[in-house]
Parts: C-alpha cells; sequence; structure tokens
C-alpha cells in the first residue's frame, strides 16, 4: 500500500508533466529537469504505488489504468495547494471568528467602548474576549497566541512586541469632594507629605508611576495606601483623606475632585502590543486600523 509520506511535490509534479507530455525528453524540458532526474523521480512513485504507472509506446510513454485512476486526484491535490497560497480576502461583515485582548482596566474604560462599538458595527459576526491584564504573563500568552492584542502602557510592553501609539495622558491630583485642600492652589511640595493612594495594576506594591516625578523635584511621597484598578481608586479616595493622580480621560468623576497644582506629572503614552506573529494577519490589521480611526494622531 502507498505511504504517503514517502511521496514528495516533486515526485508528483514528475507524474503531471508525464501524464500531459507523454513523453519522458518533454515532460524534463517541461520541469527544467535531465532526463535521468525525471526517470529517477519515477521510480521512486513506481515503488511506492508498487506500479509501472507509465509504459514505453513508440517515442514516448502511455499510463498504465492505475495511473489514470490516479490523475484527477493529483490535479486535486495542486488545486487545493493553489487554494492554500491565493490571497484570501477579508470582509469585516462575514468574518466569523473571535479576537482575545488583554486590557488594563483603565484601557477597559477608556480604549474598549469605542472600539467595540465599531466592532459591532462593522463586524457583527467577530467576537471579542477582553482579559485581565497580567503583566508578568503577557510576553508568553501575546507569543503563544491566547492574546492577539494587548491595550497597555510601555512600561508593560514585551521588548520583542510591536507596538502602535493610541495617545499621550495625563495625571491630575484628586482628593474627595469635601475637602478642605480645595481652598488653596498647592505645589508638589505641599503634597509630597500628605497620604497618598496609588493604583498598581502589575503588581501588589506601594510603588507608584509618579514616584521618579516626586524625587526629580527632591521630595519622597508618602505612599499609603494601593489599588490594584483606577476604577476602584475613586470610592477609596472619597472615603479617605488621601490624595490620587488619575489620568485625565476617567475624569470627572462625582465622588472625587481635582486639585488646584502649580505642575503636574509628565505624560504618558497609552499603546497598543502585539507579537510579530500577528503582524499579517488581516484581522489583525483592520482591529489596529479601528484603533488608528478612533484615535488619530
Amino acid at each position: 500500500m502507498a505511504d504517503i509520506n514517502r511521496i514528495d511535490l516533486k515526485q508528483l509534479r514528475v507524474f503531471r508533466a508525464l501524464l500531459k507530455e507523454r513523453n519522458v525528453t518533454r515532460a524534463a524540458a517541461r520541469m527544467g529537469m535531465t532526463q535521468q532526474a525525471v526517470s529517477a523521480q519515477l521510480a521512486k512513485l513506481r515503488d511506492t504505488f508498487e506500479d509501472r504507472l507509465f509504459l514505453r509506446a513508440g517515442q514516448g510513454v502511455i499510463p498504465t489504468p492505475l495511473a489514470e485512476q490516479l490523475e484527477p486526484r493529483i490535479n486535486a491535490v495542486f488545486e487545493s495547494l493553489s487554494e492554500l497560497i491565493k490571497p484570501t480576502g477579508f470582509s469585516p461583515a462575514t468574518v466569523q471568528a473571535t479576537y482575545v485582548i488583554s486590557a488594563t482596566d483603565y484601557a477597559v474604560a477608556v480604549v474598549l467602548p469605542r472600539l467595540m462599538r465599531r466592532v459591532r458595527e462593522l463586524a457583527p459576526g467577530l467576537k471579542l474576549i477582553v482579559r485581565d491584564f497580567e503583566s508578568d504573563r503577557l510576553p508568553s500568552l501575546l507569543a503563544s497566541g491566547d492574546v492577539d492584542l494587548s491595550l497597555t502602557f510601555p512600561a508593560f510592553a514585551p521588548d520583542n512586541c510591536q507596538t502602535l501609539w493610541l495617545f499621550s495622558e495625563h495625571h491630575i491630583c484628586v482628593t474627595r469632594q469635601d475637602s478642605h485642600l480645595h481652598q488653596q492652589r498647592m505645589t508638589i511640595g505641599d503634597i509630597a507629605d500628605l497620604p497618598q493612594l496609588i493604583v498598581s495594576p502589575a503588581r501588589a506594591n506601594l510603588i507608584g508611576s509618579a514616584d521618579e516625578w516626586f524625587a526629580s523635584k527632591g521630595y519622597k511621597r508618602n505612599i499609603v495606601m494601593s489599588v490594584p484598578s483606577f476604577s476602584a481608586a475613586p470610592a477609596c479616595i472619597a472615603a479617605t483623606d488621601c490624595i490620587a493622580f488619575l489620568p485625565s480621560r476617567i475624569l470627572p468623576h462625582p465622588l472625587v475632585r481635582a486639585l488646584e497644582l502649580d505642575q503636574s506629572p509628565p505624560c504618558f503614552d497609552v499603546i497598543a502590543a502585539w507579537h510579530p506573529r500577528s503582524s499579517q494577519d488581516a484581522l489583525h490589521r483592520w482591529i489596529l486600523s479601528l484603533l488608528q480611526q478612533e484615535f488619530p494622531r
């Protein structure tokens, strides 16, 4: 019985050429091979199928009954290969797929609603899965394809990933609505010693993104609380005497109020990140195009 592992594409191409030309010399010329090379491939085919396949007849060859039976099957193989390499068109309206996004809770609040609205309008058959942001596992999740895209900040993007800049953001210092701190314009020196809450989505610690800014001014922050999400921050601020620096795009919020400062921390970027393996995928490129439309430069 023929063993598929013993057949390679060159042998099948020789088979087709012999069927068409019915002559070893012309088949060799058609394929750019020597007659000896064609005969060697034919010998392998004969051994695999345990049949002569082509018999000498005058100045050429004729196929055996088995070769004639194999002809439509081999033609089907090459038709399938042609379909395999044929560029496939991408239509958002007809796509049926699932796309997985890892996003910080900031991105869930600010970026995803706009993206999801466009997806539902243009690609109703596309299913989006949004999973928790795991900075430590992000490189492996992207590399394995378990996550298609991450919406995050540059500090969390793996070094081997490609990125798309979405927009720049800045922090606003806030405190609870009834705080007496609203009565004055404050400096960084005024607030450095105040009890502060930070948002630490990656690791549970008391290290905040504005620490270096305070240090560059000669101050050390008095961080007394850490929460894992921006969505949890306003209620915690409203219930305590803490101040916090929150991204401007999640404000205003009814539970907190901005303080008037003489200066603010530097802006930071919001990006989309993905593994290079996805760069040529039509669906992935379409998702990126939606993000570019929603957040133009």
